[in-house]
């Protein structure tokens, strides 16, 4: 393949990202702050950067796949920014505020380069199934030029226009409706529990009648068996994503009452220590508050 790609955070995204892109055929860079992450991709035909700044090269492409905000704004210095230079693109496919993506873009800007939000659907599983779907905004030209090659690890890809915050509207509001289905199914099934119906009989009912969506029949099954282990998207990083969506909500002055519940549901949860755990034991909750 033509192009050389730089991917830096290598957490249950990143690796398998990386994993797809090297066996497509790409020259792949790799960096993440703990280097050890790396040996896995290295021995299997990545290069290893010891620095983001290593990893970048003047008009080249970028994935970024970090844990926030600040870790995104951290990670694309000005220095960063001028290394990758004209025609350079980076493709940002971490949950972040639209705020965010937005004052990146326009630093991007600044040194030539395109900023493109491409946050994605999928689990570590999904992503290896090549099954994902990703959102994606931001400039035209940078986004056909980077479409081929989320195409080479993705089902589907869905364009929200031009503004780099499109993306990361989409991608909270996804993220908030599987919080809201999980809070549903562990309350459904806590009702059920406490009639004598087994939790997993009453899933494996509806998970193929009335709720036959993967939602419902992959993260069905983890709160049918109050399995959290392991962990591919932590209950921190679902609070994080839940206070972005109520603030995006009250910056465009949505109440989104179900969105408060969650919150409080992910908080809860945090204050029981179940912080190593995967973010459906948000579910658990509703066990907890039946006695169960």
């Amino acid at each position: 393949m033509f192009e050389k790609i730089a991917i830096l955070g290598l957490g249950n995204l990143g690796t398998p990202i990386a994993e797809s892109l090297i066996e497509s055929g790409f020259d792949v860079t790799v960096w993440n702050r703990s280097s050890s992450k790396t040996d896995v991709l290295v021995n299997k035909g990545a290069h290893r950067a010891g620095h983001p700044m290593e990893a970048v090269e003047a008009g080249g492409i970028v994935f970024s796949v970090l844990a926030d905000d600040s870790a995104v704004e951290e990670t694309f210095s000005e220095a960063l920014l001028g290394k990758l230079g004209v025609n350079g693109i980076h493709v940002s496919m971490s949950t972040i505020s639209p705020e965010c993506a937005r004052r990146l873009s326009q630093r991007h800007q600044l040194h030539g380069v395109s900023y493109v939000a491409a946050p994605i659907f999928a689990r570590p599983e999904a992503v290896k199934a090549k099954v994902g779907n990703i959102c994606l905004s931001g400039s035209v030209a940078a986004k056909e030029r980077v479409k081929p090659i989320l195409q080479t690890f993705v089902k589907g890809i869905y364009d929200f226009g031009e503004d780099p915050g499109a993306a990361n509207v989409v991608k909270l509001a996804g993220n908030f409706m599987i919080a809201a289905s999980l809070e549903m199914m562990g309350e459904a099934f806590t009702m059920a529990e406490k009639n004598g119906i087994s939790r997993q009989s009453i899933y494996e009912m509806l998970s193929q009648t009335l709720f036959a969506a993967p939602i419902f029949q992959n993260y069905g099954k983890i709160v049918a068996h109050h399995n959290y282990e392991p962990v591919a998207f932590s209950l921190p990083l679902g609070l994080k994503d839940i206070n972005l969506t109520l603030k995006t909500a009250s910056d465009s002055n949505v109440p989104m009452p179900m969105a408060d519940l969650i919150r409080n549901r992910f908080i809860s949860a945090i204050a029981k220590g179940r912080s190593d755990l995967d973010w459906g034991a948000l579910a658990k909750g509703a066990s907890d508050d039946a006695g169960l």
